[in-house]
């Protein structure tokens, strides 16, 4: 049986204390504190749908233990913005109907502001792809998360204008790469 422990985290902007086992995840504490915003998907890191702000990196919280955490700091989509003040990534993936079924993509809006704020400012398409290889999506084709990114960056004030009809070619398919834990 793991061993409990009390701790704090700081999960979009507010102090949280909770109780949690020795062997539990980021994900499993984050659902369970109500974050459902947080999608459970693989549960093995393949699939991108549990992606958080760490510090500001994205990361896979199926694979963080919460005992990691410690007095860093977490964010969730959510806590990028919501219905109300919506974030420039979140109107852009809205504008451009990038969701379908929608499960992926507050993952995709992570691993998009990850990529911004720590990688590239002004991503182009392959910029986007690295950024977002490590987030699956069944419904679309991409095309629309890849130009929502590059409407959501331009509305950040950090890349260049790409042509009005979107800069990325239709594809079917996102490469699938490692992504930078």
């Amino acid at each position: 049986m793991a061993s409990r422990r009390m701790t704090t985290l700081k999960v979009n902007g507010k102090a949280r204390s909770v109780e949690i086992a020795s062997n539990e995840t980021l994900l499993e504490t984050l659902r369970r504190l109500g974050a459902v915003e947080v999608k459970c998907g693989c549960e093995k890191g393949d699939c991108g749908a549990c992606a958080v702000l760490l510090d500001g990196m994205a990361v896979d919280s199926c694979l963080t233990l919460t005992a990691t955490v410690g007095d860093r700091t977490v964010t969730t989509v959510k806590g990028l913005g919501n219905s109300d003040t919506p974030h420039p990534l979140q109107t852009a993936f809205a504008d451009r109907g990038a969701a379908q079924c929608g499960y992926c993509t507050p993952g995709m809006i992570i691993a998009a502001q990850s990529m911004l704020t720590n990688d590239t400012a002004s991503p182009d398409e392959s910029d986007i792809r690295l950024a977002l290889s490590g987030n699956l999506c069944r419904c679309t084709g991409y095309t629309k998360i890849y130009d929502a990114v590059l409407d959501g960056a331009r509305a950040m004030g950090a890349a260049e204008a790409a042509p009005a009809g979107g800069a990325c070619s239709e594809t079917a398919t996102a490469p699938r790469m490692e992504t930078v834990k």
